[in-house]
């Protein structure tokens, strides 16, 4: 079954075209294609309150040519779920409306504990002693997601005016990172051992650079290795020495001080980064409707 979702992010908007089957019990997610864009919402949501004309028209432009990849590709279904950008802005709702007049394409405009449960969906990591909860940490433009579950069974969830590009702008609040540590001090001994799962796309670059140990866990000492090294260069080596695309560059740093931050005051060593997002979240979600139509 192709199925598509749309993320659009903070940063950026992300099309995920895919393949889903089942096997052995499992949902396995087949990536056709992803296909991610730059548009950066959050730079005007998070500075003046409200997306300008030119990010608008940098967004219709966007879909309107996700529309014709996913006239090629002809998924049996699709959503486009919109985060922290979106619902802060003041105009979202003339921005839906246009985006639906011009492209066809209705946007979900969806809460951050929303966000959060999407996510989790496809991030299902078996436990084994001694840790007996999970707790999904995604990192966006905008807004941290973290969320406690046991089993499939969420515990507690929570989300946070915390993003890398808001960080960058100096727009995050020493409330917000109060309310934070506040939230998260008392989880390890409420809960027992928690194993860290994270999620977004800086979490993935910054595995891909600096995890020596596992390929698939980034530890608490690594994280800081990369925070120091980056915190050092110029954008312009990030981008040229490591290969970063510059959007990526200017925000690694941000989002690496909110992870280790997270990790620091939830106490634990390590995050586990199985490099699943939003929009594979999406395209989950669209295949338990399908399920459920099917019976």
């Amino acid at each position: 079954m192709m199925l598509a979702g749309i993320d659009i992010g903070s940063n950026a908007v992300r099309l995920l075209l895919a393949r889903v089957v089942e096997e052995d019990g499992q949902t396995i997610i087949g990536k056709e294609s992803l296909i991610r864009v730059p548009v950066r919402l959050g730079e005007d949501t998070f500075s003046s309150g409200a997306i300008s004309p030119f990010k608008e028209q940098r967004l219709i432009d966007t879909l309107k040519a996700f529309r014709h990849l996913m006239n090629v590709y002809q998924p049996e279904s699709f959503l486009a779920c919109a985060t922290a950008a979106m619902r802060e802005a003041s105009n979202r709702t003339e921005v839906v409306q246009r985006v639906r007049e011009e492209t066809g394409i209705a946007i979900a405009v969806i809460e951050g504990l929303e966000e959060a449960r999407i996510i989790s969906l496809v991030n299902h990591i078996p436990l084994v002693k001694p840790y007996r909860y999970k707790m999904y940490i995604d990192v966006g433009g905008g807004s941290t997601e973290i969320t406690i579950a046991k089993g499939d069974e969420t515990v507690r969830a929570e989300s946070f005016r915390i993003g890398a590009i808001r960080m960058r702008e100096n727009r995050v609040e020493e409330a917000e990172w109060l309310r934070l540590k506040k939230w998260l001090r008392p989880r390890k001994n409420e809960e027992g051992r928690i194993y860290p799962v994270g999620s977004g796309g800086n979490i993935n670059k910054l595995i891909k650079i600096y995890g020596k140990s596992d390929p698939s866990l980034l530890t608490c000492r690594e994280l800081q290795q990369a925070l120091d090294q980056l915190s050092r260069m110029s954008l312009n080596d990030r981008i040229n020495r490591l290969g970063m695309h510059p959007d990526r560059a200017d925000v690694i740093v941000p989002a690496s001080d909110i992870f280790l931050k997270v990790m620091k005051w939830a106490d634990v060593g390590f995050v586990h980064v199985p490099k699943r997002g939003l929009s594979d979240g999406i395209v989950h979600l669209l295949y338990q409707q399908e399920q459920v139509r099917a019976l």
